[in-house]
Formats: structure tokens, C-alpha cells, sequence
């Protein structure tokens, strides 16, 4: 069983950059996570953080693991955590067949994209429902489709995906004014003549027998069919806390796990950072989940040694 000083739980940029400081502190830290890059990597233009005008959400990944990598972080294991326990002051982290212990966690394990929870959607999963436009959009050329949902991250995927398709369609099951993407998509979503957005619809049944042909919505009562060779679900995400909640972590009505400002949780040893958590007024942005992963290994740099560095 190896051991460490730090088990960072989660391959996004809260997890590299965690991994990042963790090793400035010279500890020994280990990354595990089964997606590398997280749901960064979905972002196809990533405009808004510093130093960089525009860069895909995957060349930044790269970008951040490969710092880490540089510095001395673990990342030979990289595959999906099953558990997580406490033995005295030390945690044992199970992945597969292997077992790490190490005095302090880190878990960023993100979130992961919300279902509809509707007829046809389990059903035409890859054929034709899809949940990450950076991933398919190239496999819907010439096609019409629709974008289901009405935040930063719906507002992206209709705007990539008229690169590829003839038309899409986006659709809110709220009005115009309710929309919670920013401003600057939002201009660009109204100025691209290939989108055309259809307000106060909910989503009722995805159709098709081998691909999806055809989305039932109810509008103000009333059902309609919108005919479609692909549908884009981007209605937000749900925290990957279930690491957590198994080990007692304190979590929020939401799932997301309780964080004090140092990302600190209710269990000794164990600190949290990026959409998993309660932290950074839940914005969910890469450079919030970066700052938290920064604080996260200064904690437990703190707390493995006692020291009150940068107090």
C-alpha cells in the first residue's frame, strides 16, 4: 500500500490544481480520477479565463495536468475511486484492485450532467441524444437539432453545433428574461441565424425507434412535436458527493458537500474544492474551482504539519 501525504480525489482543474500547490508544499501528493480534465474538457471555447483570450476547455486540462505532472504529482493511477475510508488519523482510498493511504484528502470530483428523467431519453442514449455538444457535435452535420435547457452551458453547445448542423433549435422551458446564460452568449445566440428559440416548453418524450426523430413539448398545456435528428440536454449537474456522503461528510440540500472557507469539511483531514462543494457562492467556473483547489492544499499542507503558513 503506498502512502502519501495528500489523495486528491478527481481529474478537473479543482483536482490538478489542488495536485499543482500540494506539490509546491512538497508533499507527496497522488491524483486519482477516472475523467481526465472533467467537464472542462466540454467546453469548446473557453473565453473568461485569465491570460488566455480564447482556448478549448481541453487544451486548458492539458495545460493544468501537465503542470502538476512536472512538478512531482502521482498520476500513474489514474481510474475510478470506489471508496473511502478512515483508519485513526490516516485514510485509505480504494480504486480497483489497489488500496493508497495518505494522512489528508482532497476530494474534487465535480459534478456530472442532469437527466430529463422522460420517455426515449434512456433509450436513444448515442443515437441521438447526446449531453456533450465539444464531444458529438461532428456527427450531426446537415442535421437539424435541439438544445434543450437555458444556461451558459445550452447557449455554447447551440452556438458550436451551427458549425456542424443546419439547424438548431433551442429550447426554455422559461422565457427570454429568465435565461441564466451570460450576456455576451446570449448576443451571440440571437445573432446566429441558424438558432431559432422556442420559450415556455417542457420537454415531455424524446421519439424514434433506432434514432431519435422527433421531441414532444408541452407548451401552456398543449402538446407539439419538433422534428429533430439529434437533442442536446444541457439542463446543469448534479455533485458527484457520494464519496462523501458514505464517508459522513456533511452535505447541502443540493448534495453539495459543506466547505468552510480554508475547504475545510466536518471530518477531520478531508477538504473539498470545486462544483462538488457548497464553496465560491456555487459559481461554477474553472477558475473558482481552481482557487478552492489552491486553498484545499494549502489546508491540508496545514493540517499534516501543524504549520500556520500564510496565517
Amino acid at each position: 500500500m503506498s502512502d502519501y501525504d495528500v489523495m486528491i480525489i478527481g481529474a478537473g482543474s479543482a483536482g490538478y490544481s489542488a495536485a499543482i500547490y500540494a506539490t509546491r508544499f512538497g508533499m507527496k501528493a497522488l491524483l486519482l480520477g477516472k475523467e481526465q480534465g472533467g467537464q472542462a474538457n466540454e467546453a469548446f471555447s473557453v473565453e473568461n479565463y485569465p491570460g488566455f483570450n480564447g482556448i478549448s476547455g481541453m487544451e486548458l486540462m492539458k495545460k493544468f495536468r501537465n503542470q502538476a505532472e512536472e512538478l512531482g504529482a502521482d498520476m500513474e493511477a489514474m481510474g475510478q475511486v470506489e471508496k473511502i475510508g478512515k483508519q485513526g488519523k490516516e485514510f485509505i482510498v480504494t480504486a480497483g484492485e489497489k488500496k493508497y493511504k495518505g494522512k489528508a484528502v482532497i476530494i474534487a470530483t465535480g459534478s456530472r450532467k442532469r437527466k430529463l428523467g422522460i420517455t426515449g431519453e434512456k433509450e436513444l442514449a448515442g443515437k441521438g441524444v447526446a449531453y456533450c455538444a465539444t464531444c458529438d457535435a461532428m456527427f450531426f452535420r446537415d442535421k437539424t437539432l435541439a438544445v434543450i435547457g437555458g444556461g451558459d452551458s445550452a447557449v455554447k453547445s447551440a452556438i458550436l453545433l451551427t458549425e456542424y448542423a443546419k439547424k438548431v433549435y433551442i429550447v426554455y422551458r422559461k422565457g427570454r428574461e429568465n435565461m441564466r446564460a451570460m450576456p455576451s452568449w446570449l448576443k451571440r445566440m440571437e445573432e446566429n441565424k441558424k438558432i431559432e428559440r422556442i420559450f415556455h416548453s417542457s420537454p415531455k418524450k424524446i421519439n424514434g425507434k433506432e434514432k431519435v426523430e422527433s421531441i414532444t413539448f408541452e407548451k401552456k398545456g398543449k402538446p407539439f412535436d419538433l422534428k429533430v435528428d439529434g437533442v442536446f440536454i444541457e439542463i446543469g449537474s448534479v455533485p458527484e458527493s457520494g464519496l462523501a456522503r458514505e464517508l459522513g461528510v456533511g452535505l447541502t440540500e443540493k448534495g453539495r458537500i459543506k466547505v468552510k472557507d480554508d475547504m475545510s469539511t466536518n471530518v477531520e483531514g478531508l477538504f473539498a474544492a470545486g462544483d462538488v462543494t457548497s464553496g465560491s457562492n456555487e459559481f461554477e467556473q474553472i477558475i473558482t474551482a481552481a482557487s478552492e483547489g489552491a486553498i484545499a492544499a494549502e489546508s491540508a499542507y496545514k493540517y499534516i504539519t501543524g504549520s500556520q503558513w500564510g496565517s
